[in-house]
């Protein structure tokens, strides 16, 4: 009698389809998602443009993928206890903290979705997906400050944008092998927000 087993579908040898879509992230990163045809997704793995086809049922399929990595972490560190409950301030450094990691750890991934420009479904849905983490940072200031642990003149919305700008911009500059460490970098950011929001001055971030 034969079994069926659900490992995953290997590619090329040497690849899984994670490990495929590590390299098709790269080509989108490179090229510009739109302007990625599947020849040069093909040329990159070393695959018939149909053996693609027998891994991904489409280009759309490989971009959802592929900004899922990303959002589903992201999504994990807002829907943690951490985030979701307790003072506001802690909430607050455990969203940053996650953030930097997500930025770190699943760079490539987080820098197709934040390049992304909205001319497909696909794309126009990873977006809104991150529409959803803006507004649920920009909640956490406005309790932040309703509880007085951040400053009054700063505009939560505002607060949101330059806080995620800052954490965004990681992807740009990180590098796994440089200097830095995830935990050093999200301290730096933590203390950076926490200067220039008050957010609760009395509180070791640490």
């Amino acid at each position: 009698m034969t079994t069926t087993t659900d490992a995953p579908r290997r590619g090329r040898p040497g690849y899984d389809r994670d490990g495929m879509l590590a390299v098709i992230v790269d080509a989108f990163n490179d090229h510009g998602y739109d302007a990625t045809s599947l020849g040069i997704i093909a040329q990159r793995l070393g695959l018939s443009k149909s053996a693609v086809y027998h891994h991904f049922s489409s280009k759309e399929e490989m971009l959802e993928l592929a900004v899922g990595k990303a959002l589903g972490a992201l999504e994990a560190v807002f829907e943690s206890p951490e985030a979701t409950s307790g003072a506001v301030d802690l909430r607050i450094r455990h969203v940053l903290r996650g953030a930097v990691r997500v930025a770190c750890e699943q760079q490539p991934y987080l820098t197709l979705l934040l390049r992304l420009r909205g001319n497909t479904d696909a794309q126009r849905h990873a977006m809104e997906r991150r529409r959803e983490f803006d507004q649920r940072l920009r909640r956490l200031f406005e309790l932040g400050r309703e509880q007085d642990s951040l400053r009054d003149d700063v505009d939560p919305g505002v607060a949101e944008r330059l806080t995620f700008g800052l954490v965004n911009s990681i992807v740009e500059w990180y590098r796994p092998d440089g200097p830095l460490t995830p935990d050093q970098i999200a301290d730096a950011v933590v203390a950076f927000v926490r200067s220039g929001l008050r957010v609760s001055e009395t509180r070791d971030y640490r």
